[in-house]
């Protein structure tokens, strides 16, 4: 799919139905990806979402000259050669994403200096790769910021105790990745332990490097001299694509069932949802195919929501996870009351959720990071252009499936970064939601 390339039309003001199984994890697969790298053997990733984000960094490794081949429906099978070719990078998938970022941490085990362009992705205000370059200074590696690119000088390498900068998934996992491959004791703290950021420590047990604390905010990792096995490991669900539809499901007062929700990394979300009035049935625990993350099935029933009387806000795990907070705006937007939304992390995120305004919700700006909104509300359809952000774009579609009327998403590339054939998936629900190519 090209950027600027397709646009959804919304008939919206249909109620959702039946049952959706929640798919594999964008972020997950990120680090997975990355993760195959530090690999000299071959690596088969099950659960790898066909989603427009993974095709970026699959073009970044081919062009340096990974052997990258789909095998069945949703795994990968990924070969490093003997030797990179750094220099040939694909530098247009590459500024697509922020993922690229995560190559600093295997690269420094294949090059003594490399230059790594620059990361993009979601629009989401300042994100400095600060916190990155602090720590991978303690583990003897210098990197300077020029206007394009990354530019990468590894010293002597050496394992540390190292305390991040800002508790941030990137930066957790990247270190994680360096670390893996520096033989001896390196100490991570306060890292976040969000569900990529475990789902990495799971992959690289299985490549035989020992982490503990998994799950805490401090990581220790045992590192090898080198990794070089035939390694297959299985990724699991994505709670933001639960959350997804557990936020469609009560915007479009349906009767849902999401199956496979890593419940773990929703419990929270989940309780503040039946704090403010919605009734839901929940399946025993049963383990995902990672044989670590545990997954339930959900069941959202038609609900009458009231507003919180305190704000919502995200925290790291096991606060509400920080890509969820913006599904809780058009929930907010029809339960009765004013609710505040505090969105702290990213300076222009809450900016976007104002769109919504277009489609009847009543918001006021506070801040850069605040927004009041007041439900119930009467949503209305309109014309919109996705933002170059990925779940403030999403809870536009959502806002559209609730607006009784005909209305028009433009650009959906942001979605389709992360969101695997999303409309065809809606429409299985009772959606009904035109793919339009321009």
């Amino acid at each position: 799919m090209s950027e600027n390339s397709i646009d959804f039309k919304i008939y919206g003001g249909r109620s959702l139905y039946g049952e959706i199984t929640t798919n594999y994890s964008k972020n997950g697969a990120m680090g997975l990806l990355c993760g195959a790298l530090l690999n000299r053997g071959k690596t088969i990733l099950h659960g790898i979402p066909k989603i427009e984000e993974v095709h970026r960094i699959i073009e970044v490794l081919t062009s340096i000259g990974v052997t990258v081949e789909w095998i069945g429906t949703n795994s990968l099978q990924i070969q490093p050669p003997k030797s990179l070719k750094l220099e040939q990078i694909n530098r247009q998938s590459a500024n697509k994403t922020r993922t690229i970022l995560m190559f600093l941490g295997p690269l420094i085990h294949w090059y003594k200096s490399f230059s790594l362009p620059h990361s993009q992705g979601c629009s989401l205000g300042k994100r400095t790769a600060v916190a990155h370059i602090y720590a991978f200074a303690e583990l003897g590696v210098t990197i300077k910021t020029t206007s394009n690119s990354y530019e990468v000088k590894v010293g002597q390498l050496r394992p540390k105790d190292i305390v991040l900068y800002e508790a941030g998934d990137t930066a957790t996992e990247n270190i994680l990745l360096a670390a893996a491959k520096i033989p001896g004791r390196t100490t991570i703290r306060f890292a976040t332990c969000n569900y990529m950021v475990q789902e990495l420590c799971f992959f690289l047990q299985k490549c035989g490097v020992k982490v503990d604390g998994v799950g805490t905010s401090t990581l220790t990792v045992h590192g090898v001299p080198e990794i070089d096995q035939d390694v297959e490991y299985h990724n699991s669900e994505d709670p933001i694509e639960s959350m997804m539809f557990l936020s469609a499901a009560v915007v479009t007062k349906s009767q849902l069932t999401i199956k496979r929700c890593p419940i773990d990394f929703l419990a929270l979300e989940l309780y503040k949802l039946k704090k403010m009035g919605l009734k839901y049935k929940q399946s025993k625990r049963y383990k995902a195919y990672n044989s670590y993350t545990d997954l339930v099935d959900i069941t959202v029933l038609p609900s009458n929501l009231k507003a919180p009387e305190e704000k919502i806000h995200p925290l790291p795990y096991p606060g509400i996870n920080i890509d969820n907070l913006p599904f809780f705006v058009p929930i907010a937007a029809v339960a009765k009351g004013e609710t505040l939304i505090h969105d702290w992390v990213y300076e222009n995120r809450a900016i976007y959720y104002l769109e919504l305004t277009k489609l009847g919700v009543r918001m006021i700006l506070a801040d850069p990071h605040r927004v009041y909104v007041t439900g119930p509300t009467d949503f209305k359809p309109a014309q919109i252009v996705c933002p170059p952000a990925l779940r403030p774009a999403m809870i536009i579609l959502i806002a559209m499936l609730a607006a009784d009327g005909v209305s028009i998403l433009r650009n959906v590339y942001s979605i389709s970064r992360g969101y695997e054939e999303i409309a065809t998936r809606l429409n299985s629900l009772g959606a009904k939601i035109e793919v339009l190519l321009g």
